[in-house]
């Protein structure tokens, strides 16, 4: 079980708690297994379980927008690469309209990544107010 006072930094105190999205434990990455090929680039990622528990002790720290962005962080870990390349461009300023921000924000939602959705809708209603919507 995860306390989230004492067990900071994981990878030092918990590594029993952190495993690649494949299911390799921490101490199996390392650079004789990348050469050897049994670890991959899609390897190195932290999952969506390690975000989550980055973000209790964010919170049991009183750091309570680092552990928001890490809960999304941990919603957007399993969202394609070029998925989440294709939000963020269309999340830049003059980009998008209302309606393609609002099927970017359903999308997410059909990955279960709610709480970015509604970051997502939060960021249109600001383009809407400050005319930085595509036209």
């Amino acid at each position: 079980m995860l306390d989230p006072r004492s067990d900071y930094p994981l990878g030092t105190r918990r590594p029993d708690l952190v495993e690649t999205p494949g299911g390799h434990r921490l101490d199996d990455i390392t650079l004789e297994a990348a050469r050897a090929g049994s670890i991959t680039g899609s390897e190195i990622r932290a999952t969506p379980e390690t975000l989550r528990r980055q973000a209790e002790i964010a919170r049991a720290s009183g750091r309570a927008p680092l552990a928001e962005n890490l809960m999304r962080a941990a919603e957007l870990a399993r969202v394609p690469d070029d998925e989440l390349l294709a939000i963020y461009t269309a999340l830049r300023p003059h980009r998008s309209t209302a309606e393609e921000l609002e099927t970017w924000a359903t999308r997410l939602e059909g990955w279960g990544a709610g709480a970015t959705a509604a970051f997502v809708r939060e960021a249109a209603a600001a383009y809407v107010e400050r005319g930085l919507l595509a036209v």
